[in-house]
């Protein structure tokens, strides 16, 4: 194909193409037009069960909080009536705005009014909207084993049909806990998993044998999609660990302090540079227990990274997921720190469990993210002289943005350490085929 006057001729053709990608109407004649053939005759049964299949794989449109009508819907089924957010980013309009005002309190005044809300669940929903849970792994463990005591406690009504109630019940349940605050792409699959696994059960089971399965079902996967998996992981990356490293993690990953401790259990040589960022200031916890199990480590903010990468040999990242396209989804600030590491030239290795990957392809941070208490980043912990912002939102002309997560574009990630081994980015969609064939997710 070359370029000629405006068109590009192809190899073999007569007909012109207009660089815009259309068929030139000079020297071709008018085709017929072909009779279009009846969809009737040619669907057969497995078509129609193939499209079938994909309506049901087709994911749901996500809640866009721009949207006058539907948020005016969602107030009206709101278990708690909340405060309107103050001096909107516009940016970021259409995300779940984070809600001011005494949330904690009026949950707690409603817990007799919530009927349906299984008293564990209604614990756990008040510990996430607290902040007492945190972290990937430990919100989707807390949110199962809630799940675990409500199907222990469930005992079908009259009339009425095991699977549909009990997928009913659990609908209940998470609409609740997305109230406390948004779930997790993580806690999404195990959601997924947990109603596929309703969904089959065999009818001529009975009720007690029903729930025994869902039991069984709920702690094979904690143990084999969470802390197997996490050992698995381990077990990859200590044998990228060598005497004499400079290391960097970011970020509370659970995954990286259990690699970090093992390696040095191991009695290899190294150094941990422990990067932090405001204005939750996660990462001293890390330090402390790293220090006390006798590592030797740096600390570091965020701000500071370029300063230091110089030292630095590898840099090891959790993920709060990965996406199809090896975007790394994690903690807002991910991202810089493996863009000043592709910049050196340092290996970014991240370590992720598969049940945390998602088909979804995704970007930017725009789209999809969660936004955290813009309050958070106008003060400083420990320092009441500083109160610049303390009247912040009754200025109309300043917004403050506090994001939770950001995406990593798999140009920056040298390696991914998963359950099922060290694989690159290009290699994430496979894994997630994999998952549907073990019908983790539908």
């Amino acid at each position: 194909m070359f370029f000629k006057h405006g068109m590009y001729l192809a190899e073999g053709s007569k007909a012109p193409v207009a660089a815009s990608g259309v068929v030139s109407s000079m020297n071709v004649k008018p085709a017929k037009a072909a009779k279009a053939p009846s969809q009737k005759k040619d669907s057969s049964p497995v078509a129609v069960s193939e499209n079938k299949d994909r309506k049901k794989d087709a994911p749901h449109p996500r809640m866009q909080f721009d949207d006058k009508s539907r948020v005016e819907k969602a107030k009206k089924r709101a278990v708690v009536k909340q405060t309107e957010a103050r001096n909107r980013v516009e940016l970021f309009r259409h995300l779940p705005q984070y809600e001011h005002g005494t949330r904690l309190l009026d949950l707690e005044l409603k817990f007799f009014e919530l009927d349906p809300v299984h008293p564990t669940v209604y614990k756990v929903g008040l510990r996430y909207l607290a902040g007492d849970i945190s972290g990937g792994n430990a919100r989707c463990i807390a949110m199962l084993q809630a799940f675990q005591e409500s199907i222990k406690d469930y005992s079908t009504p009259p009339e009425k049909a095991l699977i549909r109630d009990l997928t009913a019940k659990i609908n209940c349940y998470v609409s609740f806990l997305i109230e406390c605050r948004p779930l997790s792409i993580s806690m999404g699959n195990a959601i997924r998993f947990l109603k596929n696994r309703i969904a089959n059960l065999p009818v001529t089971l009975s009720e007690s044998e029903a729930k025994t399965t869902l039991l069984t079902d709920i702690d094979r996967f904690i143990n084999e999609k969470i802390i197997l998996a996490d050992q698995v992981i381990v077990g990859h990356a200590v044998t990228k660990i060598r005497d004499g490293d400079v290391l960097l993690t970011y970020g509370p990953s659970s995954a990286v302090e259990m690699i970090l401790l093992q390696a040095h259990e191991l009695g290899k040589q190294f150094r941990v540079v422990v990067v932090d960022s405001r204005p939750k200031l996660d990462g001293r916890l890390l330090l402390r227990r790293l220090v006390g199990k006798g590592l030797s480590c740096t600390y570091t903010h965020i701000n500071a990274v370029s300063c230091i990468m110089h030292e630095v040999t590898r840099v090891f990242l959790g993920a709060s997921s990965v996406l199809s396209n090896g975007t790394v989804y994690s903690k807002v600030g991910t991202a810089c720190v493996a863009m000043v590491a592709h910049a050196f030239r340092v290996p970014v290795l991240v370590c992720c469990e598969a049940y945390k990957f998602h088909e979804r392809v995704q970007l930017d941070s725009i789209c999809f993210n969660e936004l955290g208490d813009p309050d958070a980043i106008s003060k400083v912990a420990g320092r009441k002289d500083i109160n610049y912002l303390d009247d912040w939102a009754n200025n109309e002309n300043l917004q403050l943005l506090n994001l939770t997560y950001d995406a990593t574009p798999s140009d920056y990630v040298s390696m991914i350490i998963t359950d099922y081994g060290m694989v690159p980015p290009t290699s994430i969609p496979v894994i997630v085929r994999e998952y549907r064939k073990e019908h983790l997710w539908i």
